[in-house]
């Protein structure tokens, strides 16, 4: 399902237009910057953002930040992917960025929303996310799987 969804602010723009996503700055900033997908080749970051809602942030000089969400638009999604670019963090726009996602009516209703931070437990309270009860969720994970080439 594509969704065209568009949110300004103090000459900033949220936008899910695919058409303005910076697939190579978002790339970049993941494997080279993020702790959760060191070394994450293109054409993984290609895959996911295509099977994905994604949201761009962009100001004067191009998208300065971004996010994702994996969801079935009915019942659960997964905020995953989020940042700020370092010369843009201390001006609220990753809440903001959150509020869009949060705010997006395609994604009203869901049951469940999930995402996985080390660091930022505090923004997502805000937004009612919470730890769930220990030993009730599992995963199944290779988080070294970009390192070693698939």
């Amino acid at each position: 399902m594509t969704v065209v969804r568009e949110w300004r602010r103090e000459g900033f723009v949220v936008s899910t237009d695919p058409a303005r996503l910076d697939l190579v700055l978002v790339q970049r900033w993941l494997a080279d910057e993020s702790y959760w997908a060191k070394g994450i080749p293109p054409d993984v970051v290609e895959r996911a953002a295509r099977g994905s809602l994604n949201f761009a942030l962009h100001g004067p000089d191009g998208q300065v930040a971004y996010a994702r969400v994996v969801t079935d638009y009915a019942t659960f999604a997964w905020l995953a992917d989020v940042f700020v670019t370092t010369s843009h963090r201390g001006r609220g726009l990753g809440k903001w960025l959150v509020e869009c996602v949060m705010a997006c009516p395609e994604l009203q209703g869901l049951r469940s929303y999930l995402l996985a931070t080390v660091d930022a437990h505090e923004l997502y309270r805000r937004f009612g996310f919470e730890e769930p009860e220990p030993r009730r969720i599992m995963r199944k994970t290779d988080p070294d799987i970009y390192l070693r080439g698939r």
